[in-house]
């Protein structure tokens, strides 16, 4: 093998089209041996392998603990204080709050609860505003005084979250002591800030998500489905490297090595191959099956499960299923995972066609942005007008779906709009 040489100039152009299909087309073969570049990259919002990226060279971020004892350097002097603040950095969980009580602290190391409270005192007085907080209200509070807004009307309405989660706007007002518009800014307020000062410093770094698949119309009204030659793997087979390294293989051992290798070569260029012309043909199959979402939108998405895909390309269900999962496409209506185009069946109450589960959620979503304060939409008014459009379903599943949607109640949205009756017709 020693005569076989390392010095490899597999070196290819990167900058091809993006190999693609006409709807409801056959997939073409996507031939190494052709010359079609594949560049090495993984899938959707993966980073690159070989980990090339600036992000790669960039200086590390200090976690929680590293930024509050930088501080704490130029914040202590005495050696007991900067023991207890050491164990209360060190007992401060991922979202930055101390759930240790103080007492413990102090009965640990040997000290009064008081020197604790105030050292406690002084570290909540670091950058990130609220750290070091014992609850969520203290959180609130000491990034409130931390910006000088929390005054009386403020200190009530932090001393009242579970009201305000219950969104009893009038009580709140009677509380605080505002009107509506003054109880509307400090809600906004409230919103501005941060829960989980901590959070941010065990974040990981955010992962773009790069489309698997194209689609884009035609002037004939048709689509266009493509795959995205960024998230194609790169791998050709240089036969001329293999023919000139063939001529000075001599012994049979280098001859059965360098042919096993080419052997090699081509089973993983033919399986990429094949890889990607199963996802262009799901792809494909995908966008033929759902027609009428891209050209009108989600209320036309209609009902399929990965069997109606499998059957109308001759593949297994699973197959169909591995080759969805993480794969995204790129629409004009947007970015969509593969598997957003699954969606269960609801029935019709007329016989008719039955109705998708994506497009009944956002007939839902519909009715309740467009409600009035003075008729709200109880679930079981959205039942009736559901099922007066022809979909057959039942109020636990509104709810079900209201819920998922991270909606609120009849009765909490009717609260809030009656508060503030001006902000809502706005």
């Amino acid at each position: 093998e020693s005569q076989l040489g390392t010095s490899l100039e597999n070196v290819f152009d990167a900058d091809a089209p993006p190999t693609g299909v006409n709807a409801g087309a056959t997939a073409p073969a996507l031939s190494p041996s052709a010359g079609d570049p594949w560049k090495s990259t993984r899938s959707a919002g993966s980073f690159d392998e070989d980990g090339n990226g600036l992000e790669a060279y960039t200086a590390a971020e200090p976690d929680l603990g590293e930024y509050l004892r930088a501080q704490l350097a130029t914040g202590f002097e005495a050696p007991r204080d900067r023991s207890i603040a050491e164990e209360i950095i060190g007992s401060l969980d991922e979202d930055g709050y101390l759930r240790r009580p103080p007492g413990e602290i102090a009965a640990q190391l040997g000290t009064g609860e008081d020197a604790v409270l105030q050292v406690l005192t002084r570290i909540q007085s670091f950058d990130p505003p609220g750290i070091a907080a014992r609850d969520v209200a203290e959180c609130l509070k000491l990034q409130l005084i931390e910006r000088d807004r929390y005054d009386p009307a403020m200190q009530a309405l932090v001393e009242n979250l579970e009201i305000l989660a219950r969104r009893d706007f009038p009580a709140l007002m009677r509380l605080c002591g505002v009107d509506q518009d003054d109880l509307a800014d400090m809600v906004g307020e409230i919103r501005e800030l941060d829960p989980r000062p901590g959070a941010r410093f065990a974040a990981e770094p955010v992962r773009t998500v790069v489309p698997d698949v194209v689609v884009s119309p035609r002037a004939d009204g048709g689509w266009t489905v493509e795959l995205n030659p960024e998230t194609l793997p790169r791998v050709l087979v240089n036969r001329s490297y293999y023919a000139e390294v063939s001529k000075i293989c001599r012994k049979e051992a280098d001859k059965t090595f360098i042919t096993d290798c080419l052997q090699n070569a081509n089973w993983l260029a033919k399986s990429l191959d094949q890889r990607a012309q199963t996802i262009l043909k799901v792809a494909t199959e995908i966008v033929k099956q759902q027609d009428m979402f891209f050209a009108f939108g989600v209320e036309h998405l209609k009902p399929l499960n990965l069997r109606t895909v499998a059957d109308a390309i001759s593949m297994h269900e699973s197959t169909v299923s591995r080759v969805t999962s993480n794969k995204y496409m790129l629409t004009g209506r947007g970015l969509f995972e593969m598997k957003y185009f699954f969606t269960a069946a609801i029935a019709s109450t007329g016989g008719e066609e039955s109705h998708s589960a994506e497009a009944v959620r956002h007939r839902i979503r519909q009715l309740i942005d467009t409600e009035r304060a003075e008729a709200v939409l109880s679930d079981d008014a959205i039942v009736d007008i559901l099922r007066r459009s022809g979909v057959d379903i039942a109020r636990r599943t509104v709810a079900k779906y209201r819920e998922s949607m991270h909606i609120p109640s009849s009765v909490q949205r009717r609260r809030e709009k009656r508060a503030f009756p001006a902000r809502q017709a706005s």
